[in-house]
């Protein structure tokens, strides 16, 4: 695994929003949320949420839970703000949790940087992004000791989509089983939980079929308001490449379980990859 090299510190921007910012309440939170539900398997790829702990924590912690992960991974993100540029990475330096800092993987980036066209070294995307943030202080926890490479994903073009799986594909294969891939996405927004259920099958079965393209094609035709579905396209693209094996649905819940409002709700869904084929 890499070591924090010297570089830019990325700060927190939803501590005390999104997830507790006290140290104790921080740590404490997530192990309750790392609820062991499924046998653990390798993993080569995960799909989790990004929501606001109270909302979508469960579902990322018993995601995790269900994985036994190497430590060196590649997180990858939608663009909620639509600043930087379209693929863009942070390089190097950490990034900083209120439970201290996780080293970027300065090699892996410059591989990626190298290896996938138009991705870019730009903090801009990241500054003020949740979806990233937010799966740092689980990993933190649950795996104590890791580097990674924030990926923030800005486009939906889908031969750009395909290029980022192709040169994610090359990373995989360059550090093998040290290394795995994180999609940060919610699911279909702010229709009602029976609406939800409907889309968010229709990509599920996309996303458990392993097929990028029937996930493109899904999202769009039917309106699906993944916000993470891009990079989870470009995510699948490798996983097919590199022959990476089934997928299991390990969670899938909705935000109106939280405030009671069924009507309109953001749901989340927690999907492993494993790393060898069945």
């Amino acid at each position: 695994m890499a070591s924090k090299q010297e570089g830019p510190v990325r700060r927190p921007a939803v501590a005390g929003l999104f997830y507790p910012a006290h140290p104790l309440q921080l740590r404490t939170a997530v192990e309750r949320f790392l609820v062991r539900t499924l046998d653990p398997v390798r993993a080569l790829c995960l799909v989790v949420p990004h929501a606001g702990y109270v909302y979508s924590g469960a579902t990322a912690g018993k995601t995790y839970a269900a994985c036994e992960l190497p430590r060196r991974l590649v997180i990858l993100c939608p663009n909620h703000t639509g600043l930087g540029v379209p693929l863009s990475c942070w390089p190097s330096g950490a990034w900083v949790t209120p439970l201290g800092e996780v080293p970027v993987d300065d090699e892996a980036a410059r591989f990626l940087l190298s290896a996938v066209p138009g991705l870019e070294a730009d903090e801009r995307a990241h500054l003020r992004e949740h979806a990233v943030e937010v799966q740092l202080p689980f990993l933190q926890v649950y795996l104590e000791s890791f580097s990674f490479v924030p990926v923030a994903v800005g486009t939906h073009r889908a031969e750009d989509l395909a290029a980022l799986g192709h040169g994610l594909a090359e990373f995989l294969r360059r550090f093998g089983g040290e290394a795995a891939l994180v999609v940060s996405s919610d699911m279909n927004h702010y229709e009602s939980a029976a609406v939800n259920r409907r889309k968010d099958g229709l990509a599920l079965d996309a996303l458990a079929a392993l097929d990028p393209e029937g996930l493109y094609r899904t999202v769009l035709d039917h309106d699906v308001s993944m916000c993470g579905f891009a990079p989870a396209v470009a995510a699948l693209h490798a996983v097919r490449e590199t022959g990476g094996g089934r997928a299991d649905l390990v969670d899938y819940t909705h935000s109106g379980l939280v405030t009671g409002d069924h009507d309109q709700v953001v749901s989340y869904a927690g999907l492993r990859i494993h790393r060898e084929a069945a």
